[in-house]
């Protein structure tokens, strides 16, 4: 029986080792991949703890801004859509989080919701941003739901995009990717650090659509590439080796004052629609949209009716940028 098993054993780790090898692919610099991943908007810009983060500040520079948090291995590139549908009377400032995108590996290594949550701080910071909105889909949501915490006073409202940071007390999808099982399991995940084949990374990019018509070989190839980029993989391995206290979270949702919007699609393969009125129960006049027959992703999946929601919302609840004064008339008697 020992014998058996240590068989079994052997199988298993040869099959594992072979996996790794014929996935490896080595890391991409940050030169290499800016070609086909910046645009005249993009910079790059140094923060106090010497990370570089890539950014783009778009739109209408006198309008109301609205800062975009993407999700869990994804990139600036989501907001895309919204860039365009929102750029013409909003200032809009997309940016790839540590451990994502070009922005890559920071020296500090902190990938936690708190540290990513500093780190957009100093990013607006930069930027000279007072007053503003934040947006954020997914891993990125419950950063965004974090920052209206840490950083009530700058805060014109917050957008949940299908947010991650609730504790997963009301069920979980029926099947996650692979990647995420990968990422969950001590001695796989460490595999990612170099390996991550083609088929995994386009199952779960599929997985967050609904519609599977929105999933291009462009947008896979994007993200095959930017997980390879500056030492992502690796800041996922770190990211996935620690559980965020989803608890913290929730038990100052309460203290939300700014005018919130949760968004959500029904068919959300990742996070169910469940933790939609969740987050809406527990922040206080919060609206909630739900959208019928869409997934995890919505800024691009329904780009145009997503954001003319978003639209319709900051134009209720985001006080002009910049007014210009007004004089009072008198009227000669």
């Amino acid at each position: 029986m020992k014998r058996i098993a240590l068989t079994v054993l052997v199988i298993i780790l040869v099959a594992i080792a072979g996996f790794a090898f014929m996935a490896y692919r080595p890391d991409l610099t940050r030169e290499e991949l800016m070609a086909r991943y910046t645009t005249p908007a993009s910079q790059f810009i140094t923060l106090p703890d010497g990370a570089t983060a890539h950014v783009r500040d778009e739109g209408n520079k006198s309008g109301p801004a609205l800062v975009l948090v993407h999700g869990s291995n994804a990139s600036l590139q989501t907001w895309e859509p919204w860039v365009k549908l929102l750029g013409g009377r909003f200032r809009v400032v997309s940016l790839d989080l540590p451990g994502h995108g070009l922005t890559g590996a920071v020296p500090n290594g902190d990938y936690s919701r708190e540290g990513m949550a500093a780190f957009v701080h100093e990013v607006t910071q930069k930027l000279g941003l007072m007053h503003y909105a934040i947006a954020g889909n997914s891993m990125g949501g419950g950063i965004a739901a974090l920052y209206a915490e840490l950083y009530p006073a700058e805060l014109t409202s917050l957008i949940l995009v299908d947010a991650a940071g609730l504790p997963r007390t009301l069920g979980a999808p029926e099947k996650l990717p692979l990647a995420f099982t990968l990422a969950r399991t001590p001695v796989l995940r460490t595999l990612m650090r170099w390996s991550m084949s083609h088929r995994i990374i386009e199952e779960g990019v599929r997985k967050a659509f609904s519609d599977q018509s929105k999933v291009t070989p462009e947008m896979i190839g994007r993200y095959e590439d930017l997980n390879q980029c500056c030492g992502n993989r690796a800041a996922t391995v770190i990211r996935f080796s620690r559980a965020e206290n989803d608890s913290l979270l929730e038990a100052r949702l309460d203290e939300i004052r700014v005018p919130t919007l949760i968004l959500w699609g029904d068919r959300d393969g990742l996070i169910p629609v469940a933790y939609a009125h969740e987050y809406a129960r527990l922040i206080t006049g919060a609206k909630l949209i739900i959208y019928p027959g869409v997934g995890h992703i919505p800024m691009e999946e329904i780009a145009e009716q997503s954001a003319g929601d978003v639209r319709s919302f900051l134009e209720a609840a985001v006080a002009p940028a910049n007014p210009v004064p007004v004089t009072p008339v008198t009227t000669q008697p």
